[in-house]
């Protein structure tokens, strides 16, 4: 049993998927003025939908990567 116990620590230990950790909406520095209307967390960056309706993607650290800008939907 104490053999089994032990395997299975190993297992979970060594199959763990990269766990650094994201940094939290707090940290992030949105541009001057900007507010935030949602986030989600993808497994390797943050996105952060903006009232002024842009997407701001954030890497793990918080480092902007990308901008894109929501273009209303054509009536």
């Amino acid at each position: 049993m104490i053999v089994g116990v032990i395997t299975v620590v190993g297992l979970l230990v060594t199959r763990m998927p990269d766990i650094t950790p994201l940094a939290t909406p707090d940290q992030l520095a949105l541009p001057e003025g900007t507010q935030a209307a949602a986030v989600t967390m993808g497994r390797d960056f943050i996105a952060v939908v903006t009232e002024d309706d842009r997407i701001l993607i954030f890497e793990r650290d918080g480092r902007l990567r990308q901008e894109v800008e929501v273009v209303p939907a054509q009536p």
